[in-house]
């Protein structure tokens, strides 16, 4: 079960110039490959074009959740461990027989996209399992090649022993979304998949099934060339102000 979050939806035909800059960033990304000091365009840019473009792209500009979790060898994964590249997470349970296989398959088709770039290095793909009692090292390991995942730069993460049974669904939960577990081990929840820089910062959600894979890869190519967008810092007050003028 599930309850796929749409965003308003906009004109059926987008602006030529909208059109011709997306065309423009996703060769960059797709058949030149990633350009390193590339500065075409800004994350600016990129954002107001899927905002217009793609219904299912959500700007966001936050610190990532915190999480310590652990891949299916016993590895320690901390979102510090993660910094340098752009990360994809999305969170799945194995035993989900609907829409959870269809994102990780989607998921899939996004990294060969991006694997077949030079932004193969510069990206990790995050899989996280809101069932951690069921989803055994030994589930974990079979899931992602099931599913045409490639481990390369591909990381399916899970709790430790000592962590309560929920720390991934309330985990799921700091990432802006809900996975409510039912007595019969049903999981009713959201489809999202989150987009995080290489500074840590989470930068985009895009809903559902529905989005362009082309939309997010240009995104992703926007973040693993740096592009200038800075992040919003919080007013520290009076005396940050009048330290500005020193």
């Amino acid at each position: 079960m599930f309850v796929q979050i749409q965003a308003e939806p906009r004109a059926l035909f987008p602006a030529l110039g909208a059109w011709l800059l997306r065309g423009l960033i996703g060769l960059t990304a797709l058949i030149l490959g990633h350009v390193h000091g590339a500065r075409a365009h800004s994350l600016d840019d990129v954002d107001a074009l899927l905002k217009s473009d793609e219904k299912y792209f959500q700007q966001i500009d936050k610190p990532m959740p915190d999480f310590t979790l652990r891949t299916a060898d016993g590895r320690v994964v901390r979102p510090a461990d993660l910094r340098g590249k752009v990360v994809v997470v999305h969170f799945v349970y194995t035993s989900c027989t609907d829409v959870c296989p269809l994102h990780a398959e989607k998921i899939a088709e996004i990294q060969k996209m991006v694997n077949g770039t030079p932004m193969k290095d510069q990206v990790t793909f995050v899989s996280i399992t809101t069932d951690p009692a069921r989803d055994t090292p030994e589930v974990l390991r079979k899931y992602g090649p099931t599913h045409g995942l490639n481990p390369v730069n591909w990381l399916f993460l899970t709790t430790s022993q000592d962590q309560p049974e929920d720390t991934t669904r309330k985990l799921a939960e700091a990432f802006g979304h809900k996975f409510t577990k039912t007595e019969d081990g049903i999981q009713a929840h959201g489809i999202v998949t989150h987009v995080i820089d290489k500074e840590g910062y989470w930068r985009a959600n895009f809903h559902g099934l529905d989005f362009a894979p082309v939309n997010l890869v240009t995104f992703i190519n926007a973040l693993t060339n740096n592009v200038e967008h800075p992040h919003h810092e919080q007013d520290e007050g009076w005396l940050a102000k009048l330290k500005s003028f020193f």
